[in-house]
């Protein structure tokens, strides 16, 4: 409330208003149910849900964004057990590929973040690059050599942060995630991003909720279209993965025949974890007819 800053001289008021958002996303119901449970009209329903969620979504820029670099450190630190998100681009149909989303999003158009020594996880579905957006992605299959099977141990483990932080965000918002939108297709990405603001919200006022199902690790992975990856970031890959610290270290996981324990980043003293700054995954709104 305090960070909406809303002024209701007119109307419901501002608290009741703010608490139809919340019990629609979480419940996905229809509006003519919110409409009784509140005992207000439907199409006042209606008008509360889309002017609340701008608001909400008009909050993005405090609550979600890139570490500066005074406060990068902490980021990079305490990421994994935060879960926040620190940047997001949705509006695009389900349907396109995760490769073309990448590609049209600021964080790869502009080339800012992350800063040098550093670098982004992304699943199978994404290239594997250098420049302009420092992104890591685990080897497509069939996996060759006990090298390339550990980086990608190392690599699931690591992006399971990620998995966590959606897993939360679903959990909270249940119906929304779980079942066809009833909106208009132009505004699901703005309550998409409505639920990315009010994770973040939570998590900053230390509301967490428990995962029904822990996201797994070392699951295979989705290897994408068939795109040529950039060779500079398969170089990359390759030189990360035949790093002493992950070749040397002895895995206590099964790995194909192999099993080995959180292992050093490759060419830092911090581990993979810490360096998965912000795994890459586009939230994605489907359209709804």
């Amino acid at each position: 409330m305090r960070l909406l800053e809303l002024d209701r001289r007119h109307g419901w008021g501002a608290e009741l208003e703010v608490l139809v958002l919340v019990f629609w996303l979480p419940s996905g119901t229809l509006y003519r149910v919110v409409s009784r449970v509140f005992g207000i009209p439907r199409s006042t329903v209606h008008r509360i849900v889309h002017r609340v969620t701008g608001e909400v979504v008009a909050l993005r820029h405090k609550v979600i964004h890139l570490p500066t670099n005074d406060d990068f450190e902490a980021v990079t630190l305490g990421f994994a057990w935060l879960g926040h998100f620190i940047d997001t681009y949705v509006g695009w149909p389900g349907s396109v590929h995760d490769a073309r989303v990448l590609r049209y999003s600021p964080l790869y158009q502009r080339g800012l973040y992350p800063p040098p020594g550093h670098f982004i996880l992304g699943d199978g579905g994404y290239p594997c690059l250098q420049r302009p957006l420092p992104l890591i992605t685990p080897y497509k299959r069939p996996v060759q050599g006990v090298g390339a099977q550990r980086f990608n141990f190392h690599h699931s483990k690591a992006r399971s942060i990620i998995e966590r932080a959606f897993g939360m965000m679903k959990t909270r918002f249940r119906a929304i995630f779980f079942h066809a939108l009833e909106v208009h297709h132009t505004f699901a990405p703005h309550v998409i991003t409505a639920c990315a603001v009010l994770h973040n919200i939570c998590l900053g006022a230390g509301d967490t909720v428990a995962l029904e199902d822990e996201p797994e690790e070392n699951v295979v992975e989705d290897d994408g279209d068939n795109e040529v990856e950039a060779v500079a970031g398969a170089q990359w890959r390759d030189q990360l993965s035949a790093e002493p610290a992950l070749q040397t270290q002895p895995m206590n996981d099964a790995v194909d025949s192999g099993s080995a324990p959180d292992v050093r980043a490759p060419h830092t003293s911090q581990n993979m974890e810490d360096l998965s700054l912000s795994t890459l995954e586009s939230v994605q709104a489907e359209k709804v007819d």
